[in-house]
């Protein structure tokens, strides 16, 4: 399974962006999806995560209300929709696929990763 993630840039602050991340290789609308972030200097964190149905989504407390995780299983697709976006949301952005899960915000569940796309939020 390949993931790639698309849809970083340059926002300011109260702004929206949309991520993308594609699957190939294989399906993985069995597996449950997932984004990470990792900003500078600091480890890698749970940002969202979603079920292989769709019917269940987690969120870290900090995005919670202003973030979206949905998934296309037709497109084998997830996306996150970032809206009121802030500075300390700035970070590369993860997105993840865990065949045995049905969400989990545990980084070592996610077998299969993605190579990052940057968000970067201004003041």
């Amino acid at each position: 399974v390949q993931l790639q993630a698309s849809g970083g840039g340059l926002v300011q602050a109260g702004g929206s962006l949309r991520l993308s991340c594609a699957a190939s290789g294989r399906t993985v609308s069995n597996y449950a999806r997932a984004w990470f972030r990792q900003a500078p200097g600091k480890e890698r964190e749970f940002v969202a995560a979603i079920s292989w149905s769709g019917v269940s989504t987690y969120y870290t407390n900090s995005v919670k209300g202003r973030f979206t995780i949905s998934r296309d299983n037709a497109r084998n697709t997830v996306y996150l929709q970032m809206d009121s976006l802030k500075p300390e949301d700035t970070a590369v952005y993860y997105c993840a696929a865990d065949k045995y899960g049905s969400g989990t915000s545990s980084i070592r569940e996610y077998e299969y990763w993605g190579q990052g796309t940057l968000v970067t939020v201004s003041s």
